[in-house]
C-alpha cells in the first residue's frame, strides 16, 4: 500500500462503521487517481440537522482529498419512499413537495461540501426513462428472497404487516443509482447497507466492477439516547441560528461530546484518545473541550464570526448570567394580562407545539425570573424585562 493511499485509508477509516469489502476499497486507493464518489438522498423532508451531516462530512473528506463527488438528490425514488426501517408504507409526497424540499437540500449540504467542486444529480434523469420492459430485465436480476432478507420486510411479513409491490422496487431503484453513475464507492448510514449492497450486485450485473460502500454510524441526538430526530426534539438543524445551535451543543453529556467531535469534527480518532487520556489526568478541563466542540462545530457549519459571537453569548447567559444578552422578543400583546404559560412559549420560539412545552415543563426545563414553572396550566402576566428560560440553551428578555 503507497504512502498516499495509507494516509488517505486513516482518514477516511476513522468514525467509519463499514467499509465493504475494505481490501477492494483499499485496491482502489492505491491507483492514485480520482474516484467516482456517490451519495444519495431523498427530499422527503425540508430540514437537514447534524445527523445528516455525518455522512456529509465524510464526503467532504472525499473531496479534499481530490476524489469526484456526485450528491445525488432522489427525485425520483422519493416517490416510492425509502421503507428502510419502516412498519408501514411512507405517504406519498406530491411533486410540489419534492421539488421544494429537493432546492432547500442544495443550499444546506453547500454548509458542508464545495459547491464548486460537487455535481448535483437527479436520479429521475434516469429511473423515469426506464420502460416496463427495462424495469422487468431489472428485476430479473434480483430474487425475491434477496429482497424479503432485509429485516424490515421480514419483520413486517412476520408480523402480517402489508408490503406492497412498489416498496420492494425501492432497493433496486437505489442500486441502479449506482449502474448509471458507475459509482466506484458509495456512502451511506448503517440504516442503508441493504440498500448499498443492492448498489454492488446490480453493477456486478452490469459488467460493472462493483462499488465498494462506506457506512457511517447514525449520531445520537441531544439526549444521547434516541438518534437525532425533528420528531424526537433532539436535533441540532442546519437551518437554526449559530447561537441556538451552539448552545444546543452545549447540552450534551461530556460523554456524547467525543462522538460529536469523531463524527463531525473531523478529528481522529488518535487525537481523541489523547484528549480524552488528559481530561483524565486532570490536566484538560472537560468544559474547555465542550466549549471548543461547540465553536468547532459552529464555525464548521455557519462561520466563525457567528461561532465566536454565540459563544460569548452563551458565556454571558450562562456563566455570567448576564442577561442583557437573552434573545428579545416584543410581547407587547401580553403585556399586563394573565395569560397561559404555553401561549407565551410558543410567541417566544422556545416550543413548536403544546406537547413539546408540557414536556419541558414536567421535566422542570423551564423558569420564569429564576423561578420554575411545574404545572402545565400555569398562566403568567409578562412584563417588560421578564426572563424566561427554556431548556437548556435559551433565554428570552421580554419587551
Amino acid at each position: 500500500m503507497n504512502i498516499q493511499a495509507e494516509k488517505a485509508l486513516e482518514i477516511l477509516q476513522s468514525g467509519t462503521s463499514s467499509i465493504v469489502p475494505l481490501d477492494a476499497f483499499i485496491k482502489k486507493l492505491n491507483k492514485n487517481k480520482p474516484l467516482h464518489i456517490k451519495l444519495g438522498m431523498d427530499p422527503t423532508a425540508p430540514d437537514l440537522h447534524l445527523g445528516h451531516a455525518i455522512v456529509l462530512c465524510k464526503m467532504r473528506q472525499f473531496q479534499d482529498l481530490g476524489h469526484n463527488i456526485t450528491f445525488l438528490i432522489g427525485d425520483y425514488t422519493t416517490r416510492i419512499g425509502d421503507p428502510t426501517g419502516r412498519s408501514k408504507a411512507r405517504p406519498p409526497l406530491t411533486a410540489e413537495e419534492i421539488e421544494k424540499n429537493a432546492k432547500t437540500y442544495f443550499h444546506q449540504v453547500t454548509k458542508i461540501l464545495d459547491p464548486e467542486k460537487t455535481t448535483v444529480r437527479y436520479n429521475s434523469e434516469w429511473l423515469s426513462q426506464l420502460t416496463f420492459a427495462d424495469l422487468i430485465k431489472l428485476c430479473a436480476k434480483v430474487t425475491v428472497a434477496q429482497i424479503i432478507e432485509r429485516e424490515d420486510f421480514s419483520k413486517r411479513l412476520a408480523e402480517k404487516t402489508p408490503i406492497s409491490m412498489h416498496e420492494l422496487l425501492y432497493p433496486l431503484m437505489q442500486g441502479y443509482d449506482s449502474v448509471a453513475l458507475e459509482a466506484d464507492v458509495e456512502l451511506g448510514g448503517t440504516d442503508q447497507t441493504f440498500n448499498l449492497l443492492m448498489g454492488r450486485h446490480l453493477q456486478e450485473h452490469y459488467g460493472q466492477e462493483p462499488q465498494c460502500i462506506l457506512t457511517m454510524p447514525l449520531l445520537e441526538g441531544l439526549d444521547g439516547v434516541q438518534k437525532m430526530s425533528k420528531s424526537y426534539g433532539n436535533y441540532v438543524g442546519l437551518w437554526e441560528p449559530a447561537e441556538t445551535a451552539y448552545g444546543k451543543l452545549m447540552s450534551v453529556s461530556d460523554t456524547l461530546m467525543w462522538r460529536y467531535l469523531l463524527l463531525l469534527g473531523n478529528k481522529l480518532e488518535t487525537e481523541i484518545t489523547t484528549m480524552q487520556a488528559a481530561v483524565a489526568a486532570g490536566t484538560l478541563h472537560p468544559m474547555k473541550v465542550k466549549k471548543d466542540m461547540a465553536h468547532l462545530l459552529v464555525s464548521r457549519f455557519w462561520s466563525t464570526a457567528e461561532a465566536t459571537k454565540a459563544q460569548e453569548q452563551f458565556e454571558s447567559l450562562f456563566q455570567k448570567h448576564d442577561y442583557s444578552a437573552a434573545t428579545e422578543v416584543d410581547c407587547s400583546l401580553f403585556i399586563g394580562s394573565a395569560v397561559w404559560i404555553v401561549d407565551v412559549l410558543k410567541h417566544l420560539g422556545g416550543v413548536s407545539s403544546s406537547s413539546d412545552a408540557k414536556r419541558l415543563i414536567e421535566s422542570k426545563a423551564v423558569d420564569v425570573d429564576q423561578q420554575t414553572v411545574t404545572d402545565f396550566k400555569t398562566t403568567i402576566t409578562p412584563q417588560a424585562g421578564m426572563i424566561i428560560k427554556v431548556g437548556k440553551h435559551k433565554i428570552y428578555k421580554i419587551k
